[in-house]
């Protein structure tokens, strides 16, 4: 492999790029974005080597497609219209089935890899990455079985210099799945900052009084409503049926305390602490 191209030189293209230049200085990194700034900024970082055009996909080994996933479902087709017969693209969304659909009858579906690194921060843009962001982290692998044998090596091998684990999943699975371990997450910081914002009018008092569990609990209110919009629209339904049982819970949290049933609150907080032997459990 000589030549990597990067759709999207944000958290996660840009944390991949610095992996990759630091396990294989030998490969080449293009760097891809309709943000000019993006594009500099990452040049000045040392994060890609040279900007480049979708229309030169064509000479890539790699395509690493890391945009919105509204925007990954809409370029995929078009790129793998120019991909050459040796290139592969793997797009790094956190919805799998929308764009797995949406190339499902493509001639070159044999050069696409749908897979999602279970990393990143509430950062956006070349700025927030990182280095070794995706070390000793799960990367989801869906439909490798449509994927050309050959090509599905050349990605295996990549990932493993850079530290990934590897777990394969259908992408339906993927997406209900996700939906409870990201998506609910990230929509429970949203709220939880909105319900602060309208009854805090003070912002000193949010500041002086937000301690360490509330700032690590709204910590992805912070992440870009340009990325998870789309992702929620395309897994809406996922997100709902979340969203159903974690409301369920509230409610019973709040019925709880009308009643003054606190052996029922320590019964729920008790069976809950599990969680953490299930987190600190799994190498």
């Amino acid at each position: 492999m000589q030549t990597v191209y990067i759709i999207g030189v944000g958290l996660i293209g840009g944390s991949l790029a610095i992996d990759i230049k630091k396990q294989r200085p030998d490969i080449i990194i293009y760097g891809i974005d309709n943000n000019a700034h993006h594009i500099n900024e990452a040049l000045e970082r040392g994060i890609i080597d040279k900007k480049a055009s979708i229309e030169a996909i064509e000479k890539a080994d790699l395509v690493i497609l890391a945009t919105p996933v509204d925007t990954a479902v809409m370029l995929l087709p078009m790129l793998l219209d120019r991909i050459s017969d040796f290139g592969l693209i793997v797009d790094v969304g956190s919805t799998k089935s929308s764009i797995c659909k949406i190339v499902a009858s493509h001639s070159k579906r044999r050069n696409f890899l749908a897979i999602h690194p279970i990393a990143g921060t509430e950062f956006s843009g070349p700025k927030a990455a990182v280095p070794n962001l995706f070390h000793q982290k799960t990367t989801i692998i869906c439909e490798i079985e449509k994927t050309a044998a050959t090509l599905q090596e050349k990605a295996l091998n990549l990932f493993a210099t850079i530290g990934m684990r590897v777990r394969y999943m259908h992408p339906e699975s993927h997406d209900k799945h996700i939906a409870y371990m990201s998506h609910l997450s990230h929509i429970s910081a949203f709220m939880l900052g909105k319900t602060v914002i309208e009854k805090e009018k003070n912002e000193r008092d949010i500041f002086d009084m937000a301690g360490s569990g509330f700032e690590s609990t709204v910590r992805l209110a912070k992440s870009s409503p340009a990325m998870w919009t789309p992702i929620f629209k395309q897994n809406k339904d996922n997100v709902i049926d979340t969203l159903h049982d974690y409301i369920s819970n509230l409610s019973r949290f709040k019925s709880l305390l009308e009643n003054d049933d606190f052996d029922g609150i320590y019964k729920e907080m008790d069976e809950t602490n599990y969680i953490k032997t299930i987190l600190s459990g799994i190498q």
